[in-house]
């Protein structure tokens, strides 16, 4: 696992994530009865999984999550878009901007 990149992880997890939370939004919104539970289980069963994939990365916790945090944003602009063909504001954009920025200053600035 050691020999794999972190990114490749974050990615995975990322999309896990992002991907579990809409099915479980669809099943909240948009289903009843047994496609409702079944939705939920199957938005669970992704977050479960993305649990699993970011913490096997191979890096601390703390400089994980920054990166974490930098790769779920981007993750989720491209779901969102390509699931209702929204594209991101100005704001979102900027404040993006911020966190994939401090996400990474928190994974890779040095400290002596």
């Amino acid at each position: 696992m050691k020999n794999i990149h972190p990114i490749f992880f974050l990615i995975i997890a990322t999309a896990l994530e992002v991907s579990g939370d809409a099915i479980i939004r669809r099943s909240i919104y948009n289903e009843t009865g047994t496609a409702r539970i079944a939705w939920a289980a199957l938005g669970a069963i992704l977050v479960f999984a993305y649990g699993v994939f970011l913490n096997l990365a191979p890096l601390e916790f703390g400089k994980v999550v920054g990166l974490y945090i930098a790769t779920l944003f981007v993750m989720w602009q491209i779901i969102t878009y390509i699931s209702t063909k929204e594209i991101p504001s100005m704001p979102v954009l900027l404040g993006g901007l911020l966190i994939v920025s401090g996400g990474l200053i928190v994974s890779f600035w040095k400290t002596a």
